[in-house]
């Protein structure tokens, strides 16, 4: 039943998607972090250890408050809703197919921004797709199916959780001279909580587009190790195989510039490649939600044999 809920959260999420703002839950705990970041910071990974701690705890306590209010089916259901992301992932992508269809390719640039870190003041339209598509690939799992997977194994406690600790690696969980050491326990626990989300999310890249399944399994083996992020090259890697694409390469950080190697062996994205991703999006989203559906059932048939 809580992999039903949590299947019937990820359905709230793609069709009414995310809430304003000024309410949005997610949000409002950011604004709550950067105030308590403001009292823990020390680039020392000991308060990073804290901040993480505080974070994370807040998260679980507001899954425990959400169940005790609403019961632990419906507060699922909502918990998954407030954690997904997947049509603001589909709508931000769609747009910048659309700037880049237009010819706008400077407001592509200025637009992309909110979907990367990266410098993008000198990115033409296959780097900005590129740009597009490796956001979706890996927002599919950070912001969609992670919050499936965790939703389904804890109920709203692990769904929000999950959500508290993505948050917390986007705020302080990268490289920079501000974040080095305060970012490290935030970064280490999103990798923590994404691994099997990940993985989970690429065999369900390889469900969904059979014909690709052997290109998809030879890029995730052969490709992911070279990219920094553990789970981040998992499904980038899934989704250029998946697509037929190249993903990957250098991406500049302001002075920093980073090689995230190559992932897949076909051309360069173009934006038509955009719409495809967002379609593999959804598909590996359903798949994700079948497949937990489907251990769940299992494990309660199991169950019923053995008493």
């Amino acid at each position: 039943m809580t992999a039903l809920a949590a299947a019937a959260g990820g359905l709230v999420d793609q069709l009414l998607g995310e809430p304003p703002l000024r309410w949005h839950p997610v949000a409002r705990y950011g604004s709550s972090m950067q105030r308590v970041e403001t009292r823990l910071y020390a680039d020392r990974r000991r308060n990073g250890i804290a901040f993480a701690a505080v974070g994370a705890g807040l998260g679980i306590g507001g899954g425990f408050a959400l169940r005790r209010c609403l019961g632990p089916k419906l507060a699922t259901v909502v918990a998954t809703g407030i954690s997904s992301a997947g049509k603001m992932l589909d709508d931000e992508a769609s747009t910048m197919a659309a700037l880049l269809g237009a010819g706008e390719l400077v407001g592509a640039r200025a637009r992309v921004r909110s979907l990367v870190g990266r410098t993008t003041d000198d990115l033409d339209e296959n780097e900005i797709s590129r740009a597009v598509i490796e956001s979706v690939a890996e927002n599919c799992v950070d912001a969609v199916t992670a919050s499936l997977f965790w939703a389904a194994v804890g109920g709203a406690p692990a769904a929000l959780t999950h959500r508290a600790i993505n948050t917390l690696d986007a705020m302080v969980g990268h490289h920079g001279e501000r974040y080095e050491h305060f970012g490290w326990a935030s970064a280490r626990l999103d990798d923590l909580v994404n691994y099997l989300p990940a993985r989970l999310t690429a065999v369900s890249v390889a469900l969904v587009r059979p014909s690709r399944a052997r290109a998809i399994w030879t890029a995730v083996r052969r490709d992911a190790p070279h990219h920094p992020s553990p789970n981040g090259g998992i499904v980038e890697a899934a989704f250029a195989a998946a697509l037929g694409v190249r993903l990957g390469g250098v991406n500049r950080y302001d002075d920093n510039v980073e090689d995230r190697g190559t992932l897949g062996d076909g051309p360069p994205p173009t934006v038509t490649t955009i719409a495809a991703a967002v379609r593999l999006r959804r598909h590996t989203t359903a798949m994700t939600a079948a497949l937990l559906l489907a251990t769940s059932a299992s494990a309660q048939l199991l169950r019923r044999r053995s008493r």
